[in-house]
């Protein structure tokens, strides 16, 4: 007997005590209805609860992979599969993989897994920030770093945390640390003679070599290199991690389908699928990612199962690439070919309630033109003039095929729409200002100068409630402030999230440790009225235990509430900040820490770094995302922090405290930035909904399978049980 889930967006508790009753008293059986593969997995010792069973395809116009959970009885249900002939498998944490066998939908199959012969065959399937998890940080008490004639750790790292944080916005950043191409040197070790020698050339190779190297550089370059090369000596002589819990619970009731596009080189850093304001947005449409490496937006229709590409035009010929194209050590995988040539720059994508996607993109090279300054008659630039914006915007229009470009004054990285009258785009990735775009004004008149403002980043701290010139500026290395004197402050503006409850907007700025988040009214007149208020996660806050400090906030969102919800990317927590509990907003204490009150930190699940005192998780959250309207099937104002190192999305129960990890174990490479969700069709329960995200990673070589492997698309699913169709 077979159940179907009919309800709409959400579903009750009744509804599935009736469903997981139906299916216990079935016996937990499972026959594979037109479209299905069924069956159960066998083990060396029985059925094996908590496994994936994999079917992909390259019968469709790209290739496509459905991943589901066995059941309490070792029973699988993959759903939804389009007519074609499948490769099913079996992977799970203590076995070896299975070997595939061919089925169409409709099949009821038996597969049969064996034990990992090793405990480094068993690991070898494990997420990487297990691994990256046996590197052996420096000591807290050898910091701060004294330089090459001191003890060897960079003059910048100021603490462990500064370290760590390093291991994690420097590395992580860019690679999955901790992955098997990152953690060995079997690709190139016959090249060197020591695994140091290896490790300090590997860091130069190719295009991103020279930011590697000064990433390496500010802490302590012979240090790290001597720490990562101890960490894959360790590993080569056998070393493992502990072994990750098999899939529990919900997490059983996951399904991931994933779609190839791009091309072997496509560095896919984000994706859109729907308006964040209303997932109903672009139901069954086209799913729409951006490509750094070479200013493509790649397109995935998961309907059609077919990708596409187009690429986001400069409007000055003249823009250089955002990547170096020649005088670069050559890459053991593609030599010299410089595969990285992106004037356009895009970087993150967003779409309307048209349907448009928008984009931060550079239209032209950075230098300013003359009304973004001081001699300008635009108002903002009368306030703040400024002087260059290394990224601005543009938007494409699936009605009509075309890209229209917007300059902007400020720099762009993030972008976020208000709920607005007139649809205000709002931007992060300035040093200085906030800056927004009334994409309404913007329709109507084309007029791209009038259509946008900024802001600086002004603090109260005279506590007089409002922001007056002069105000003093931001100090390299601290100094004495006038007291009769508001403050300014500067830091790049990493994410950024309008405040749906109140209409202020949020940014995060994640370095320093411990990182700021900063809150932005407009007032009635800015940006004369534009006022800002600044809080810092606690750290080093003697009203705040040593265990609940966290540093470094990326990702940000907003609950329908106003809570603000962080990932602390340094520190490893995923974050709320409520600032209706601060006892103190503006004035001369209100400077960062002055509202630990207003947080709740829920340290993520995984191992932690060795050596590490205090937080310091092994996984790396590039971004957070909160599912605002239950597009996945977990309750509405649901916070996601990007797993971006464990191959994962990390759901949080607030209420609880509990994690569900939504772990995508095949390709290894999982490595996210960000998250969307959309409702397809509201009435036909979880099968018309899903979150959306990919396999962000910079290099797609470094994903499972090597060299020619695609970045991909992926959609997430949560089933009321592991079985149901």
């Amino acid at each position: 007997m077979r159940t179907k889930l009919t309800s709409t967006i959400g579903w009750t508790a009744a509804a599935l005590l009736l469903t997981a009753t139906m299916v216990w008293l079935s016996g937990t059986s499972t026959s594979a209805a037109e479209g299905d593969i069924a069956g159960v997995v066998n083990g060396p010792n029985g059925p094996e609860a908590g496994v994936w069973v994999i079917a992909e395809t390259d019968d469709l116009e790209t290739h496509l992979i459905k991943i589901v959970v066995t059941n309490d009885d070792g029973r699988f249900l993959v759903p939804g599969l389009p007519d074609a002939g499948y490769r099913v498998w079996v992977r799970g944490y203590g076995l070896a993989d299975s070997t595939p066998v061919e089925a169409q939908p409709g099949a009821n199959l038996t597969l049969t897994a064996a034990a990992a012969a090793t405990p480094q065959d068993a690991a070898a399937i494990y997420p990487a920030n297990y691994w990256y998890s046996l590197v052996e940080v420096p000591p807290a008490n050898e910091f701060p770093g004294t330089g090459d004639g001191g003890n060897g750790l960079g003059e910048r790292m100021t603490s462990q945390a500064a370290f760590v944080d390093q291991m994690k916005q420097g590395c992580q950043l860019c690679h999955q640390m901790g992955n098997q191409i990152t953690r060995e040197i079997t690709h190139i070790r016959d090249r060197f003679d020591s695994t140091a020698h290896a490790w300090e050339n590997r860091i130069r190779f190719g295009q991103r070599g020279v930011r590697m190297i000064d990433i390496i550089g500010s802490m302590g370059r012979d240090r790290t290199v001597g720490m990562f090369a101890s960490w894959t000596d360790r590993i080569a002589a056998g070393e493992v991690p502990a072994a990750p819990p098999r899939p529990a619970g919900r997490e059983r009731d996951l399904v991931v389908t994933m779609w190839d596009w791009g091309h072997d080189y496509s560095f896919v850093h984000d994706e859109v699928t729907s308006d964040k304001r209303n997932p109903r947005v672009n139901a069954n449409g086209p799913v729409y990612g951006v490509s750094m490496s070479d200013d493509m937006l790649v397109i995935t229709d998961p309907v059609s199962h077919r990708s596409t590409s187009l690429q986001v035009p400069v409007r000055d010929p003249d823009t250089p690439s955002y990547f170096p194209v020649d005088n670069f050590e050559p890459s053991p995988f593609w030599g010299d070919e410089p595969i990285m040539n992106a004037p356009a720059n895009i970087h993150n994508p967003m779409m309307d309630g048209q349907g448009r996607v928008w984009l931060t993109s550079s239209v032209r090279p950075s230098p300013n033109p003359d009304w973004c300054g001081e001699s300008s008659d635009h108002p903002s630039a009368r306030y703040f003039p400024v002087g260059f914006s290394g990224r601005q915007a543009s938007y494409f229009d699936p009605a009509t095929q075309k890209f229209v470009l917007v300059d902007t004054c400020y720099g762009t990285h993030h972008l976020q729409f208000a709920e607005d009258a007139d649809d205000t785009l709002w931007f992060s990735g300035d040093t200085n200002v906030v800056g927004w775009l009334k994409t309404r004004v913007l329709d109507e008149t084309g007029d791209e100068r009038t259509s946008q403002g900024w802001c600086p980043t002004v603090i109260d701290t005279n506590g007089d409630g409002v922001i007056t010139k002069p105000w003093n500026e931001p100090r390299r290395g601290g100094g004495a402030s006038d007291p009769s004197l508001d403050t300014r402050l500067a830091g790049f503006a990493y994410g950024i999230i309008p405040n749906p409850a109140d209409g202020s907007v949020w940014i995060a700025r994640t370095q320093p440790v411990p990182g700021q988040l900063l809150r932005l009214e407009l007032g009635n007149d800015p940006p004369e009225t534009c006022k800002t208020e600044v809080y810092e996660p606690p750290f080093e806050n003697d009203a705040v235990p040593a265990d609940r400090w966290g540093f470094a906030p990326r990702g940000i969102d907003v609950a329908r509430d106003g809570v603000i919800w962080t990932a602390l990317s340094g520190s490893g927590h995923l974050a709320s900040f409520d600032r209706s509990r601060c006892a103190t907003l503006n004035g001369p204490t209100a400077t960062g820490q002055h509202c630990p009150e207003g947080w709740t930190l829920y340290p993520s699940p995984g191992p932690q770094m060795k050596n590490v005192e205090g937080p310091g998780s092994a996984d790396f959250h590039y971004y957070a995302w909160v599912d605002q309207f239950d597009t996945l099937g977990l309750g509405a104002n649901t916070p996601i922090a990007a797993g971006t190192t464990s191959d994962a999305l990390l759901a949080l129960d607030a209420d609880s405290g509990e994690w569900i990890v939504m772990r995508v174990p095949y390709p290894l490479g999982f490595y996210t930035r960000g998250m969307d969700g959309r409702v397809d069709d509201p009435n036909a329960g979880w099968k018309g909904r899903g979150v959306w995200a990919d396999f962000g990673g910079q290099n797609n070589w470094h994903i499972e399978g090597g060299k020619g492997t695609k970045s991909k698309m992926v959609q997430f699913q949560i089933r009321p049980h592991p079985l149901a169709n």
